[in-house]
This record gives structure tokens, C-alpha cells and sequence, in this order.
């Protein structure tokens, strides 16, 4: 009866450091976002990281949502007397980003590899007449049969979009994220916009405002140069 219970004492005490370790890795990859412009720190694969919501409802309290194409236009807010944040939204025909082999289709077995966006999230400051809003997008890169190179270049544009008759664009801007892929496995990659800021719309314009996102292969390309004067 003894060597029963000594055992079972083992058993507890040897599963609490797994525990204690898995909280620190948590508060660690928390940690190693602070720099650059990503606040998820470094991409991961999915299986060893923590649950894709739970990390933006950290950052973001209740304004994380999963990912969604926008097919309405976003309801009005309950309180008209300030701007609302708009909801995310991706994109209609922008919501993957697939590559194939050189020369081929990204379909079948040419498939290199395929990104999507899995979770979305959106905080808003009102100051001096200007909104500063925070972007948050999270996704993953999956390895096609072709087999992925060792690293990818995500790109995504988010825009702030008045809906209605005629859309009118109010912000727009392509970011690129790097994701370094492990083998054969689904990795996580992340983003975070702190830069977007437009000016405040008046309460009734707010309503039809939305923050669309998705991925521009455009954002690639090298930015155009601007054309000097020839000298005569």
C-alpha cells in the first residue's frame, strides 16, 4: 500500500514540471514580440503553439474575432455619438495565397505552398481628430506536395474602405511578413499593423467604414522610382 501511494506521488510531482515549463514558454514567446512589427514574436508551428484566439484576446480583449469575408455592410453602432471601430473583414477573392512551382499552377501536386488568415483582431484611438487603429492578422502557411522553400514571403494590404453606392478608399498600405518554414509542417505566421490612421469620420459616415484585409502578391513587387529630370 505504501509503494502504491509513492508511486502515485512520483507520478504528480513529475508532471508539474511540464506544467510550470509550458506557462514559461507561453509568457516567453509573448516576450519575444516586443521588437519589430510583429507582436506574436517569431512564426511557429502550429502544433507547438499556443491557440490562435487565445494569444488575440490577450492583446486585443474582446475586439479578436475569427477570420470572415465581408459580404454585408458593417451594422450600425449603438452609440452614435462617436466613431465606430470598424469590424475586419477580408476581402472578397484575397482570402489564400497560393504558390506553385515555377511555370505551373499552384494546384495538385505543383502546390508549393498555400497562405490563408485564420484570425483577424482591430483596437481604435480617437485623438485630435484622427483614428490610430491597430491591425492585428494571424494565419498559417501550409506545405503543398511540391514541398515549401525554407522561407516565405507573406504579403497582405489592409485598407480602410467607406462602403456603400460607391466605395471610397481612405487608407490603404501592403505589408510583407517573413514566415520560416520547419519541413513538412503547417507554420503560423503573424502581423500586426500599428500604423494605420486616417481621419475621423463623422458618426453617421463611421457606420459604413470597414477595415478590409488580404493578401496582394503587389506588395512584392519593389516600389516604382520616382523619375528624375534629365539635365539639358
Amino acid at each position: 500500500m505504501l509503494d502504491l501511494r509513492s508511486k502515485r506521488r512520483a507520478a504528480v510531482w513529475a508532471g508539474r514540471p511540464s506544467l510550470r515549463f509550458g506557462a514559461l514558454a507561453i509568457t516567453a514567446l509573448m516576450l519575444s514580440g516586443c521588437g519589430g512589427g510583429s507582436m506574436f514574436g517569431s512564426s511557429q508551428s502550429s502544433g507547438d503553439s499556443p491557440s490562435l484566439g487565445s494569444r488575440f484576446s490577450q492583446l486585443f480583449g474582446s475586439n479578436s474575432q475569427p477570420a470572415t469575408t465581408a459580404v454585408t455592410a458593417p451594422s450600425p453602432s449603438s452609440e452614435p455619438s462617436l466613431p465606430t471601430c470598424p469590424s475586419v473583414s477580408i476581402r472578397a477573392g484575397a482570402s489564400t495565397y497560393a504558390i506553385g512551382t515555377p511555370g505551373k499552377e499552384a494546384v495538385g501536386n505543383d502546390l508549393r505552398y498555400q497562405a490563408t488568415i485564420v484570425r483577424t483582431a482591430r483596437d481604435c484611438t480617437l485623438n485630435d481628430g484622427q483614428v490610430t487603429a491597430r491591425i492585428g492578422i494571424e494565419g498559417r502557411v501550409i506545405v503543398g506536395p511540391a514541398g515549401a522553400p525554407a522561407t516565405v514571403e507573406v504579403p497582405l494590404r489592409i485598407a480602410v474602405v467607406q462602403g456603400g453606392v460607391s466605395e471610397k478608399t481612405i487608407f490603404t498600405k501592403a505589408y510583407r511578413t517573413t514566415v520560416m518554414m520547419q519541413g513538412d509542417s503547417t507554420v503560423s505566421y503573424s502581423l500586426v499593423a500599428e500604423d494605420v490612421v486616417y481621419p475621423a469620420p463623422t458618426a453617421a459616415a463611421g457606420d459604413s467604414y470597414i477595415f478590409y484585409i488580404g493578401f496582394d502578391p503587389q506588395a512584392l513587387r519593389p516600389e516604382p522610382r520616382g523619375r528624375g529630370h534629365r539635365r539639358r
